[in-house]
């Protein structure tokens, strides 16, 4: 009885570790948020760097660019609008915002 109960904390250390709130690059790669951003280069959307620039000073840019990164949008860069990613959670899409507001412009 003790091993499964040890065998149920260390599993649920480890999902609390391995949460989307420890948001990083590898994240975004395996997002592919990559396919269309780098993080100090335009490609299609813009670069980490810029989007942390642009609204640095934003108090509810959070929540502005997490439904947009899951709804997707268009307008804020250019023509090429940013299509829906259904595949990403609130969750990690709000650790990814957080993680590219983070990047120093």
């Amino acid at each position: 009885m003790t091993d499964l109960r040890q065998l149920a904390l260390t599993t649920s250390i480890a999902l609390l570790i391995s949460t989307p709130a420890d948001a990083n690059p590898d994240l975004a790669k395996a997002k592919n948020c990559v396919a269309c951003h780098s993080l100090e280069r335009k490609m299609i959307g813009p670069a980490f760097k810029a989007i942390a620039a642009r609204y640095a000073k934003d108090e509810s840019a959070v929540s502005v660019l997490k439904e947009k990164v899951i709804k997707g949008g268009g307008g804020s860069w250019g023509q090429m609008a940013m299509p829906p990613q259904p595949g990403v959670s609130p969750e990690e899409a709000e650790s990814l915002v957080k993680w590219i507001l983070s990047q120093e412009p």
